[in-house]
């Protein structure tokens, strides 16, 4: 999948733009980057994986 063609958005919990963005465009996987970074390019993780990161989050 291409750049151009991923959704990508912040947290509904921020207030600004300096946060992470996430893309869940490709189904098996998250992307995760730096807002104010992003031509530094993202992370990619295992969509298990991030439900477990956020779901943990929420908790604390």
């Amino acid at each position: 999948m291409h750049q151009e063609d991923l959704n990508w958005r912040t947290s509904s919990y921020t207030g600004s733009e300096t946060c992470v963005e996430i893309s869940d465009s490709d189904p098996p996987v998250v992307l995760v980057r730096d807002t104010k970074a992003r031509e530094l390019g993202s992370v990619t993780i295992r969509r298990e994986a991030w439900v477990v990161f956020v779901r943990y989050a929420a908790r604390h």
